[in-house]
């Protein structure tokens, strides 16, 4: 480590527009696209250098990047940033990705809040010591301090910032645990969450993003942690950041499938086919870089995993899975691979899971009707029928279907005789239930309001376990300070969202919603405080404004994608792994898949001129709802 940092923390960095201080996108010549793709021009790529790296010189001073460095883009990373630029405060956020939003932008974007104006409306009585109660009864070893915030703030904290910055809220229901209905729903699901955040950001001139930069080791400087070594993910360059305070919210390890078997609940054996359903970079890494800095890391193996995991038709042979379900349950039997019924559908994750593992295989069938089939939903922004209908039942061998329950069966490979009893005894029970409302001994019981299934054609989904969410983490306070093995703080660094296993909030078991807003109340209050700590402390620097570039309005004579193809062959682009270029290969798979137009993500592209031939961060949300809408 080097040691000639005395003054950083009461210095300017001054930029100004020729210095690179600022975010900037832009390819200037045609021979640019030679190389470099247009596609990756728009999947924002980011110039963001002339941070002085420390070196051993005595004349040299080591200037801070800003005082507030975050690394992570996802909800909690957002929430923490606009938090501590209205607070007055310069931020540097840091991602792997291109883009922002994590986990949470492809999410279903629910979120558990107590007693809000929605909840009242719809004549809901609920109250933070009802909540306070569900809470800790469902979650068992909760931390209670946290929940208790939790409970009392939610409010305020997520429904009302949320609404004030433009998102609407659609719907509110009761999943298991809950006393009363208190899963909020925002419209436009994860996109519609997230997207108003960041776009409040982006009026904040006091944030700064690097994207494509992968945070490798953390600065410490006479035991406070002061900045992050980081490398360009395009270049290979290695940087050296550094800030008044710094805020790991990079989610958990969910994605890293190995982490999670090492981790797994000593009561319950570890299945052996696991689908990853978070984010991709959910590998574990803030973890790691805590870790090293003597940061308590604990109960990683409270874990919430769904057992309704179908492989990604989008990434053959991967591990990449996701969630399946009805929306409103009730259309649908599950069955192993014996095809016997062996649960009630509606049975929370909490307790399914031990079931599903007791099963032959580690997985199930689920089975359904035409009737079931227009509930059937993929958990997540940008599933819409249409693709729903093509990725998923168009997917040779993800979908089995048939006219008959005994063709069903011969598809499954199971027992034709087996099927048809749980089936038929499953129908028998909806009709009884119906009329008389009681279970005999030893019948499994039903979603509420259950139908029957018996209108052809017939539908079975294999379904295996879903690697969802990490409710462990790194250890931190009630102000978000993340504590080391000894039990205290360790100066300068702070943590938030999945990384803190959403600070204790959810125990062993989550009530649903209380991930993503977990997420925002732990990111908002680590950007207080972290600015609460600076304050008195000047400003870490002077952002420079956007040179104007100006745009000359041409008539678009050519709208075929012969303007863009001439210098990006996309169909090699898409197949290589390039480091870095992760979202741009996701996002123009798809656009090569639905056979889109450059135009339709690029309009203001076209026609072609260097002179404007560059997207600003503002302008670039306008799209993501080709692939994040629903």
């Amino acid at each position: 480590m080097c040691h000639n940092r005395k003054s950083w923390q009461k210095q300017f960095l001054r930029q100004t527009a020729d210095d690179h201080g600022m975010i900037k996108i832009v390819c200037r010549s045609v021979r640019c696209f030679s190389t470099v793709s247009l596609f990756a021009c728009f999947g924002m790529l980011v110039t963001l250098s002339g941070l002085t790296a420390c070196r051993n010189t005595p004349q040299e001073a080591v200037k801070p990047a800003a005082d507030i460095l975050i690394i992570g883009t996802g909800i909690s990373g957002l929430s923490a940033a606009l938090e501590g630029a209205r607070a007055g405060r310069s931020v540097l956020v840091i991602d792997m990705l291109s883009v922002f939003g994590g986990h949470a932008i492809i999410s279903s974007g629910g979120l558990s809040i107590v007693d809000t104006p929605l909840q009242r409306k719809r004549g809901i009585a609920d109250s933070p010591d009802l909540a306070f109660s569900d809470f800790m009864t469902w979650g068992e070893d909760n931390n209670e301090e946290w929940v208790r915030y939790y409970v009392d703030h939610s409010n305020e904290e997520i429904y009302a910032w949320l609404t004030d910055l433009g998102a609407q809220f659609s719907a509110v229901v009761p999943p298991p645990g809950n006393s009363v209905p208190r899963y909020h729903f925002v419209r436009g699901q994860g996109l519609g969450l997230v997207m108003p955040v960041y776009r409040a950001i982006l009026e904040e001139p006091a944030v700064r993003f690097s994207f494509n930069t992968r945070a490798d080791e953390l600065l410490r400087e006479d035991g406070r942690v002061v900045g992050v070594r980081a490398t360009d993910l395009r270049t290979g360059e290695v940087r050296e950041y550094f800030a008044g305070t710094v805020l790991i919210a990079t989610g958990g390890l969910q994605s890293n499938l190995d982490a999670v078997r090492e981790n797994w609940r000593a009561d319950l054996p570890a299945p052996e086919q696991l689908l990853a359903g978070s984010g991709w970079n959910s590998q574990g890494s803030g973890l790691d870089l805590a870790r090293a800095t003597g940061a308590k890391v604990e109960r990683l193996d409270h874990q919430w995993n769904y057992v309704t995991g179908i492989h990604d038709p989008r990434y053959p042979g991967s591990s990449r899975g996701l969630s399946v379900l009805q929306i409103p349950p009730g259309r649908e039997v599950w069955v192993n691979m014996q095809g016997e019924r062996f649960v009630n559908e509606c049975t929370s994750s909490r307790d399914n899971l031990a079931v599903m593992l007791d099963q032959p295989g580690d997985s199930h069938w689920d089975i359904f009707d035409s009737r079931g089939k227009k509930y059937f939903i993929v958990s997540g922004s940008g599933w819409t029928k249409e693709r729903t209908e093509r990725l998923i039942f168009g997917s040779p061998g993800l979908v089995r279907t048939a006219v008959t329950l005994d063709e069903l069966a011969d598809e499954m490979g199971i027992d034709a005789n087996q099927l048809s009893r749980s089936v038929s005894g499953y129908n028998t029970l909806v009709e009884r239930m119906a009329e008389q409302g009681e279970l005999q001994e030893g019948e499994i019981s039903l979603c509420s309001g259950a139908k029957k299934i018996d209108r052809p054609p017939y539908y079975a989904v294999k379904r295996f376990v879903l690697a969802r969410k990490t409710m462990g983490g790194i250890r931190i306070d009630a102000a978000a300070r993340v504590v080391d093995v000894n039990g205290a703080v360790i100066p300068g660094l702070y943590a938030a969202g999945e990384a803190s296993g959403f600070a204790g909030i959810n125990g062993r078991a989550a009530l649903e919603g209380t991930h993503l807003g977990p997420s925002i109340v732990t990111g908002r209050m680590a950007g207080r405080k972290m600015a609460a700590e600076l304050a008195g402390q000047s400003v870490a620097q002077d952002l420079p404004s956007s040179p104007e570039l100006p745009f000359l309005p041409l008539p678009v004579t050519d709208r075929s994608n012969q303007v863009c193809t001439g210098c990006h062959d996309l169909p090699v682009l898409v197949q290589q792994n390039r480091a870095g270029y992760r979202h741009f290969q996701w996002s123009h798979t798809m656009v090569l898949t639905e056979q889109m137009t450059c135009i339709t993500c690029h309009e203001d592209f076209f026609p072609y001129a260097p002179v404007h031939h560059h997207r600003d961060l503002g302008r670039a949300t306008e799209i993501c709802t080709h692939c994040h809408g629903n």
